[in-house]
């Protein structure tokens, strides 16, 4: 049967503007760019699998149910099967489906399927309960699998192996995913695999849209990340009292307990920053009238506490989202049909949930993978008219701000990751997390696992504003006028016109802060730009060469290590190496040189 794209079914000009929900301006009732190139590139070749890379909000169920509508018109399969991670969104798809004229059954179990219905969605939780009842049924008919978020059926393990039992027979398979890596190094069925000049095999998409396309094009809203810092204090479980600051290099230890410091929703730190979400909320419904602020929480009883703290600060309640509530898809349903300012959830809200009217998120959990990461900014993302902005408070972690910067890079799951003798492996923590989202329910969530300590005291410091991989702003109080500076940017505004505001603000911030008296900057003083947020590790290496230079040096002057280590504390100033700022390992850097260059 020969195609083109021309011939491309026409089902989408049936789409209602509310249809997929967050078409931006001028959109609605058609198919964006990136949607008719990847149906362009899909006709073109009609192959058996097709996996579609796209950004968080650019519209892959679109572009699925558009697909699946020309393929089942033109008798290249005879009927649809869906899998999605959760019950909400195996719901989401059906009523989607349902929009363009293919009706999905989201309740199937077993059994023949209703003449009404052209197919079923299903989770892969139900896929891997019973693989040979979707094994018969792709065998009996013509199918067409779509594999919403594949990346979590990662074979070997109990979804993938299902999925790779249960569709092997499928006339066609469609994989979608915003984030297609993984932790481990499983291959991930149906998906292909290309081995690249290191040596290293990754995953080969047949048509990638990723989020800096799609933020030039207008379909995704820009992101500010609001970062805050602040004095920490806790007693671990041998006793001793710790205080630290976020953002100062820790181990890491000390940063897991610092960071589950801050978020104990009994310290000060949650309430300002909630405070200031909602202040940022605020300002954004000034433009966008129904816009909407999500809280990611850990845990059930940090959610509860924080919708509690919500509603003392904002005399309104917060929609509360548990994962193990059965009405948990109804709520968000509601929430997302209303105009209510908040809803606080457990990270089940952080992946394919479709809330366009979100604009403001608190990432208030101690999941700290690039997987997680970026699919929870995505609940933000999702454009639906031109000049629409995201905001995401975050504390200030080194992990958390890397991400926040990289998120315009695009990745691969690769199947080969070396690893150096001695080396930590990065990828454990997301390992452990999808471990996490195939346990069930009645067992445990790992939480037992991190080092006991108790959280004593916190408040919270505005520290930047990150936007486009640059940084803005300088140390402010909660409250202050320099932190609404920021907490008051328009909701509505072009991409560029946001870092040309933020650059205006820095400036009138520093020029504040030149005019104040000594006594008066207790905070630190510098632009974000200047002020960078060190890991452990690197702290490390700053040390270690510092150390190495000064046995040179000893070894040039004969002076003992400990004589040069006090000279340059003298002339320099701070404290010993082991307690000095990473400013200061630098200055110690860079006058030992002067010396040895001296001495030649």
């Amino acid at each position: 049967m020969t195609t083109t794209a021309s011939s491309a079914p026409h089902s989408s000009h049936h789409l209602s503007p509310a249809f997929p929900g967050r078409a931006p301006w001028g959109t609605a009732g058609k198919l964006r760019a990136w949607q008719q190139g990847a149906m362009e590139e899909y006709l073109r070749r009609q192959p058996r699998d097709f996996l579609a890379v796209a950004t968080p909000g650019a519209g892959k169920t679109t572009f699925a149910l558009t697909l699946a509508s020309w393929l089942l018109h033109h008798h290249v399969v005879q009927q649809v099967t869906v899998v999605a991670p959760t019950e909400h969104l195996k719901t989401q798809w059906a009523e989607a489906a349902a929009r363009i004229g293919i009706r999905l059954d989201p309740e199937y179990s077993a059994g023949p399927l209703g003449r009404d219905y052209h197919g079923v969605a299903i989770t892969y939780a139900g896929i891997g309960v019973r693989p040979m009842l979707h094994r018969n049924r792709s065998e009996q008919r013509k199918t067409l699998v779509i594999l919403d978020e594949i990346h979590h059926a990662g074979d070997s393990r109990s979804w993938g192996e299902a999925c790779l039992e249960a569709f092997e027979p499928a006339t066609r398979r469609l994989a979608l995913t915003g984030t297609p890596f993984r932790s481990d190094t499983n291959p991930i069925p149906f998906v292909s695999y290309a081995e690249g000049a290191d040596g290293i095999r990754r995953s080969v998409a047949d048509y990638t849209y990723g989020y800096g396309n799609a933020l030039a094009d207008g379909v995704v809203r820009p992101v500010i990340f609001l970062s805050y810092s602040g004095s920490m204090r806790w007693r671990t479980k041998a006793g001793d009292e710790v205080a630290a600051k976020l953002g100062e290099p820790m181990t890491k230890d000390a940063t897991s307990q610092a960071w589950r410091t801050a978020l104990d929703p009994k310290g000060e730190w949650m309430p300002a920053v909630l405070a200031a979400a909602d202040r940022r909320l605020t300002e954004v419904r000034r433009s966008i009238h129904d816009a909407g602020g999500l809280v990611i929480a850990t845990d059930q009883e940090s959610a509860r506490a924080y919708a509690k703290l919500i509603r003392e600060i904002t005399g309104t309640s917060a929609t509360l989202v548990l994962s193990d509530d059965s009405g948990a898809s109804q709520r968000i349903e509601d929430f997302r049909g209303s105009e209510d300012r908040w809803m606080v959830a457990v990270r089940m809200v952080s992946e394919g949930v479709d809330v366009p009217r979100l604009a403001v998120g608190v990432y208030a959990t101690t999941i700290a993978t690039p997987l997680f990461f970026a699919q929870a900014v995505g609940r933000f993302v999702r454009s639906r008219r031109r000049g629409e902005t995201a905001s995401v408070f975050l504390p200030t972690i080194p992990t958390l701000l890397q991400f926040a910067h990289e998120l315009e890079l695009e990745r691969d799951h690769a199947l080969d990751k070396p690893k150096k003798e001695g080396e930590e492996d990065p990828y454990a923590e997301e390992a452990d997390l999808l471990k996490e989202a195939e346990r069930e329910q009645s067992e445990p969530d790992g939480e037992q696992d991190q080092l006991p300590f108790e959280a004593l005291e916190s408040d919270a410091v505005f520290d930047r504003v990150m936007y486009d991989g640059h940084e803005f702003g300088m140390q402010a109080h909660p409250g202050s006028e320099e932190e609404q500076d920021y907490l008051g940017i328009p909701g509505l505004l072009e991409p560029d016109q946001v870092r040309l505001l933020l650059q205006k603000r820095q400036a009138r911030q520093l020029a504040h802060s030149r005019r104040k008296p000594d006594e008066e900057a207790d905070l630190l003083e510098i632009p974000a730009e200047n002020r960078p947020v060190l890991s452990h590790k690197e702290m490390m290496e700053l040390r270690r060469e510092l150390n190495s230079l000064v046995g040179a040096y000893a070894h040039q002057s004969g002076k003992p290590h400990g004589v040069i280590h006090t000279e340059l504390r003298r002339v320099c100033g701070g404290p010993p190496s082991a307690e000095a700022t990473a400013g200061q390992l630098r200055q110690r850097v860079q006058k030992i040189r002067e010396w040895a260059t001296r001495m030649r």
